[in-house]
């Protein structure tokens, strides 16, 4: 006897709803999602922001390009850039030139591990009514240097690689970050040149600055300028803080008395970074955008400090940044207030923002951090570098070190995975009391 449609009907949702049963018991287990919000409390973007305190400079008929006797210092807007960036290259420029540069006409200087293209040339020139200048990186700047072991190297990307860390097998990247850690300023076309405005391929900028920069640096006495502070990926420099330390305790003189020594060791904000970097933080100024003096890179202690990380190898064996390097450097070795944060300069190099509240500012949304994933929020540090910068500078890190040369103990565990050593270094007296400080090798 035929079945009728009706009872056909439900007889297949039966089955159909029975199979989803079973597939929800049986089948793969998935995550639970939500979405996740990090607070860190109000950002200080949302208030209005207007232009910075102190001495400020604008423009005038002596900024007019091509005078000779003109109203500019001694500086240079700065780009590491590739022949294939070209478009993305002039859309910073046209950003920065409508925001800013076309009131001033301060020089741009391009770098290049090769020869940059006439198009190149031709194009950048045509976005700027100022002089740009196009230079060589020599090949001693920009190579791996013969000390790294390339066995080592090759194994310790493998390592990085396994822990996800971006770019670690692109050698180019690692020599960009040990060019921009320590070597774009011993370029022969900058060593007359004072100040730098760095600018990347493909960022933006919002907000109209009608004051000299460069001149609000010099006037105002700063040394370094920011605009977004970040925490960094721990597993990419393990062994950075470390060597840190190591080289403050063969040069404690050079610890300034007001330092950042807070911001770079807090375990506040987020502990899993402090624990995976060894004691750093991981805070750090992103320094995709970055306006410097950089005769504080020429500095000695400077000088010793980046010569003692380039010959440690992590530019290479880890993925050492040129953020993290220059900000733990101006954290131990300036004084804090002469680091600035350009709240009022609109930026963006993606996925994260500065965005003040001015009426000067368009194209950007007041105050937000991101556009990217909720997560995202949690990397930043600017809560901390707002806690830190006003508070008492710390020493004691390096003057139990300093007490310590020659009195701390030494325990061999072996070699890691690509055969460096392992050792745990334990001083056993710090400021006379039983305190343990450790340093670890690996």
């Amino acid at each position: 006897m035929a079945v009728a449609r009706p009872v056909r009907a439900l007889a297949l949702a039966a089955v159909m709803l029975w199979c989803f049963f079973l597939y929800q018991i049986f089948g793969p287990e998935r995550p639970i999602t939500r979405p996740v919000r990090y607070d860190n409390g109000r950002d200080p973007n949302l208030d209005p922001t207007g232009e910075p305190l102190g001495k400020l400079t604008y423009a005038s008929d002596r900024y007019a390009p091509g005078i000779a006797d003109s109203d500019r210092i001694n500086a240079t807007l700065l780009a590491l850039v590739r022949n294939e960036e070209l478009d993305q290259m002039i859309g910073s420029m046209v950003d920065l030139e409508r925001t800013w540069n076309h009131k001033f006409n301060y020089p741009w200087t391009f770098f290049n591990e090769v020869p940059f293209t006439d198009e190149f040339k031709r194009r950048t020139q045509a976005a700027t009514k100022a002089e740009c200048r196009y230079e060589l990186i020599p090949k001693e700047h920009w190579d791996m240097p013969s000390w790294i072991n390339k066995d080592l190297y090759e194994e310790s990307v493998k390592i990085l690689k396994e822990n996800d860390i971006q770019y670690a097998d692109k050698i180019s990247y690692h020599s960009m970050c040990r060019w921009n850690s320590g070597m774009f300023y011993r370029h022969p076309a900058l060593q007359h040149t004072k100040y730098y405005w760095r600018v990347e391929p493909k960022v933006h900028f919002f907000c109209d600055v009608d004051y000299d920069v460069f001149r609000y640096m010099q006037d105002n006495n700063k040394t370094y300028g920011f605009t977004i502070n970040l925490y960094d990926a721990p597993k990419s420099i393990p062994t950075l803080w470390p060597e840190t330390v190591k080289f403050l305790a063969q040069h404690p003189e050079y610890l300034h008395e007001n330092n950042a020594m807070a911001w770079l060791t807090d375990k506040a904000g987020r502990p899993e970074n402090n624990e995976n970097a060894n004691g750093y933080s991981t805070c750090h100024f992103w320094s995709n955008f970055e306006i410097a003096d950089m005769d504080f890179w020429r500095s000695q202690a400077y000088e010793d400090y980046f010569n003692h990380l380039d010959r440690a190898g992590g530019f290479f064996y880890e993925r050492w940044g040129d953020a993290p390097v220059h900000s733990i450097a101006l954290g131990l070795f300036e004084d804090k207030s002469k680091i600035h944060w350009f709240r009022d300069i609109g930026y963006q190099h993606i996925p994260f923002f500065n965005c003040p509240n001015s009426p000067k500012c368009k194209g950007c949304v007041t105050g937000r951090f991101t556009d990217g994933e909720a997560w995202l929020h949690k990397d930043d540090c600017r809560p901390n570098w707002f806690k830190f910068e006003k508070g008492h500078a710390s020493c004691s890190i390096i003057f139990g070190w300093h007490q310590c040369r020659g009195g701390f103990t030494t325990e061999h565990l072996g070699t890691d995975g690509v055969g460096r050593p392992r050792n745990i270094h334990t001083c056993v007296k710090y400021h006379g009391s039983e305190t343990y400080m450790t340093l670890y090798d690996f």
